[in-house]
């Protein structure tokens, strides 16, 4: 696929899954937004060397387009971009009645998203594509009013939009996360009716279109494809007795009071873990691999692992990425863990999928550009 320099901003950035996946398919990042100090710290550190102009700073040391907090942006202060790409917090918006749109979303981290594309299309540069992401729960969240308030605000801006469910699990990666991504194009420049979602790489690497493919000849996973060398993993993983204990009393009243609530155990050749949250610092209950053979408890996931299970290329101690094959290594950027073990976990349990993001974005530039 040929490769266009495209022009993007990365709101709500996090640890720069977006940044990765548009950088793969040619994109260069103008403008970045986070307000996470240790997410800032893993930002610059994996992504300087790709756009240091990203972290340029004025003569007061401030950064001119790597913003800290969004509600204090000067709008001017953004440069032109041809997609917005934002994994915004869902938030309720407390204006009773749905209007139009824009204005219900004052007071909410959306708002920031839609004055920003709004500033840009009345100074006659609007970006041609906004990619959307957000937890499955947007579709009944508040009602479903919430979406409801997104999709009337992308249409008065003058957006078409398409939005879908998409699943990890099928693109590669051994973990059942299920994200909604709402692609959106303005209809002034662009002429589609909707936008075709990926929904899986089959096993030849190609896309699968259709949903009814997924369930055979998906790119095949192991939860084993993320492991770091079992030899090099040392005993601090392993869970204690008093933790696996609780752990298993835990679940079994939850059983007892008709909850399907309680740890999840994966072995090496599981085809994937349940969803990992920023959450997984704490116990590792959602995620733990099971270590009976050798006597063990179970363990956690390394922090190296737990980024491996989002789809970053996390190399060291001879590994190289599962399904290398159909991932273009020349242009993934090599992810490099530079904060503490608990904010290692707390980064990836908030992050993207990146794989997923990756996919889009190659049918944005195909579909869209």
């Amino acid at each position: 696929m040929a490769k266009k320099k495209i022009k993007f901003i990365d709101l709500f950035a996090g640890i720069g899954g977006f940044h990765t996946a548009m950088h793969s398919v040619g994109g260069k990042c103008v403008f970045a937004s986070e307000w996470d100090k240790n997410a800032r710290i893993s930002y610059e550190a994996n992504y300087k060397s790709v756009e240091p102009l990203l972290f340029k700073k004025n003569k007061d040391d401030e950064y001119l387009y790597f913003n800290e907090d969004i509600n204090d942006v000067k709008l001017e202060d953004i440069p032109n971009f041809d997609v917005c790409c934002a994994g915004f917090p869902c938030q309720p918006f407390s204006v009773a009645g749905l209007k139009k749109g824009f204005e219900d979303t004052r007071g909410t981290l959306f708002f920031n998203i839609a004055n920003i594309v709004k500033s840009k299309i009345e100074t006659g540069c609007p970006p041609r594509v906004l990619f959307l992401e957000n937890v499955r729960g947007l579709k009944s969240h508040d009602n479903g009013r919430t979406l409801q308030v997104i999709l009337a605000t992308l249409d008065e801006l003058g957006y078409d939009y398409s939005y879908e469910v998409l699943n990890a699990k099928y693109f590669g990666v051994p973990q059942n996360r299920e994200r909604l991504f709402i692609i959106a194009w303005y209809k002034n420049i662009v002429d589609i009716e909707s936008f075709r979602f990926p929904y899986g790489i089959a096993v030849d690497g190609t896309t699968i279109y259709d949903k009814k493919l997924l369930k055979e000849g998906i790119l095949p996973t192991k939860v084993s494809d993320i492991f770091e060398p079992l030899e090099t993993i040392d005993s601090s993983f392993t869970i204690s007795d008093r933790m696996w204990e609780g752990h298993k009393a835990r679940k079994e009243r939850n059983r007892m009071n008709g909850k399907g609530f309680g740890y999840s155990l994966f072995t090496a050749e599981s085809a994937y873990t349940s969803t990992i949250s920023a959450r997984y610092w704490k116990d590792g209950s959602e995620i733990l691999i099971d270590q009976s053979e050798k006597g063990l408890n179970p363990r956690v996931l390394t922090p190296v692992e737990a980024g491996r299970l989002q789809g970053y290329h996390i190399v060291g101690n001879g590994w190289e990425y599962p399904n290398s094959g159909n991932v273009d290594n020349g242009s993934y950027i090599e992810y490099k863990i530079v904060v503490s073990k608990k904010e290692a976990y707390r980064q990836f349990g908030n992050s993207v999928a990146v794989p997923v993001i990756k996919k889009i974005a190659e049918e944005i530039v195909k579909q869209l550009m």
